[in-house]
């Protein structure tokens, strides 16, 4: 039986996402299943390796345009990860084929995009999955049934460290947003010259605090005042995303809340519009 194609849209294409996807979807459970076909890029990023040596080196067939990724792939891989706002131009094209397309975090660089980018896949019938892989830690996977199946947290903490804000908040807030899902009011930023600290406020009292530092590997804790659950360490994160990701292409139905992509996008862009002003409470679109 042969392999459904998976196709590679990026903004440039020698990044760490496309580096490494490949060598993970060979050896996920699915490798018999889905092979990465198919890759093209935008423009080269100066510095990095062009379209042409990133293929040979991959052993992935170059596209010579994003039309016959498109035309020759059964499923799509909109990449781009730390460039949100290219993810509504380069998911255009993808949105209006009906194949399933996986859109790389973080999904949009507001509610507004996001918005049109579901709005765009439900008109054209075309399957849209986005996720953060600190989604899929298997802890934290195994949390929210054993620990809160039966009620949301009413406090949830979040650490993790990265370059910055703009690029790496989104791990931290899907790590929240899959225990607390939504309903976020309003963020405000409590952080100083080195540190990054964010805390969202829920419905019922509910509160959430993320923390962006160097050298913080993600870790995350909840309670419900009965049940609580600390996560020092976030483990198998990006081979289960793997696995959510193919079987998501395999049946066309996102294992992730539509609402959850929209309101995480809507917390991270408000959390980077709060930076502009500390200590002052910013409403969520």
């Amino acid at each position: 039986m042969s392999k459904k194609k998976v196709g590679f849209i990026d903004f440039y294409i020698d990044e760490w996402h496309a580096n490494n996807y490949p060598k993970w979807f060979s050896e996920s459970s699915m490798n018999d299943k889905f092979e990465v076909a198919l890759a093209w890029e935008e423009a080269p990023k100066e510095g990095l390796r062009p379209l042409e040596k990133w293929c040979s080196e991959m052993n992935i067939a170059p596209a010579k345009s994003m039309e016959q990724v498109i035309e020759e792939c059964d499923a799509l891989c909109v990449l781009a990860p730390s460039n949100p706002e290219v993810h509504e131009r380069l998911a255009d094209l993808p949105l209006k084929s009906g194949k399933p397309v996986y859109l790389d975090k973080p999904f949009a660089p507001d509610k507004a995009a996001a918005l049109r980018l579901f709005e765009k896949s439900e008109k054209n019938n075309t399957p849209l999955m986005s996720s953060s892989a600190l989604r899929w830690g298997s802890a934290l996977q195994s949390a929210r049934v054993e620990k809160f199946n039966a009620g949301k947290p009413t406090f949830v903490g979040a650490r993790g460290s990265g370059r910055s804000f703009w690029e790496y908040s989104i791990h931290q807030v899907e790590m929240i947003t899959a225990l607390m899902g939504t309903g976020a009011k309003r963020v405000m930023q409590c952080g100083n010259s080195t540190t990054f600290h964010m805390i969202i406020e829920y419905n019922d009292e509910r509160r959430a605090c993320m923390t962006l530092m160097d050298g913080q590997g993600f870790q995350i804790s909840a309670s419900n005042g009965k049940d609580s659950v600390v996560i020092s360490e976030m483990s198998d994160f990006f081979p289960n995303l793997i696995e959510a990701m193919l079987k998501f292409f395999e049946t066309g139905i996102s294992p992730i809340d539509k609402c959850e992509t929209i309101e995480i996008a809507s917390i991270v862009a408000t959390g980077i519009k709060a930076l502009e002003k500390p200590y002052t409470w910013f409403n969520i679109d």
